[in-house]
């Protein structure tokens, strides 16, 4: 069977990355999570001290050192999905913390950190039988995938199901600030100069405010048999 590259784009904390996953390993294609690779920039950023009182961004220093941040992934066999890794460090845990989630937007509006990353992912992506989730997959990465996918759901849906993410995983959580969080980075991510957030004219819309997993898991295989069919 012919291999495909699967796009899937989204707005935050919208179940973008469970869907692909289980996606890649029900049809065995490389799973990359996007989202991923900017927060851990942005840890490596805040590692350094680069954000000031005020969440402004010594872009300089960032600039300067992009090419001593390694981002790579490696499988979990007991979660069976990837893991996060940040030269050489497990930093799956600590990449979804509201601290990286509140100054994630920011880094990804830079040029040079997108410019960076898009190429790694390309590269990743040259082989096709890969799913990849993020802001401008379908848009920039992959324009020529022959399957997009934009994810969305309220804001309220969304901010909910991170803070039930956070708490299953015993870390802190507040409903509101998590909210506000969800608000702001969909305005970012949507008004930002380089690759904004946007749905690619051929891709296909999914609204899974109402959705449960398998509900959208059921409906995400319909869509890559189809697409598999056609190519």
């Amino acid at each position: 069977m012919k291999k495909i590259t699967i796009a899937i784009d989204g707005y935050s904390s919208c179940g973008k990355s469970t869907m692909a996953k289980d996606l890649a390993r029900e049809v065995g294609y490389v799973y990359v999570d996007t989202g991923a690779m900017y927060r851990s920039v942005t840890l490596y950023a805040l590692r350094k001290g680069w954000f000031d009182a005020n969440g402004n961004i010594n872009t300089a220093e960032l600039q300067a050192h992009m090419e001593d941040i390694h981002i790579s992934f490696q499988f979990n066999a007991e979660t069976g999905r990837p893991d996060t890794y940040l030269n050489g460090q497990l930093v799956e845990k600590e990449i979804r913390s509201m601290e990286v989630s509140a100054h994630v937007s920011p880094i990804a509006a830079l040029p040079f950190v997108r410019e960076a990353l898009v190429a790694q992912q390309q590269r990743m992506g040259k082989e096709k039988g890969i799913v990849m989730d993020g802001r401008d997959i379908g848009t920039v990465v992959f324009p020529d995938a022959e399957l997009k996918i934009f994810v969305t759901a309220s804001a309220e849906v969304r901010a909910q199901r991170r803070f039930d993410e956070l708490k299953a995983k015993g870390m802190p959580a507040d409903y509101n600030d998590i909210l506000k969080n969800v608000e702001q980075r969909d305005y970012i991510d949507s008004h930002r100069e380089v690759s904004p957030l946007r749905k690619a004219d051929d891709a296909i819309e999914l609204d899974n405010s109402h959705m449960t997993i398998a509900e959208q898991k059921a409906w995400l295989t319909e869509q890559f048999n189809q697409a598999v069919t056609k190519a």
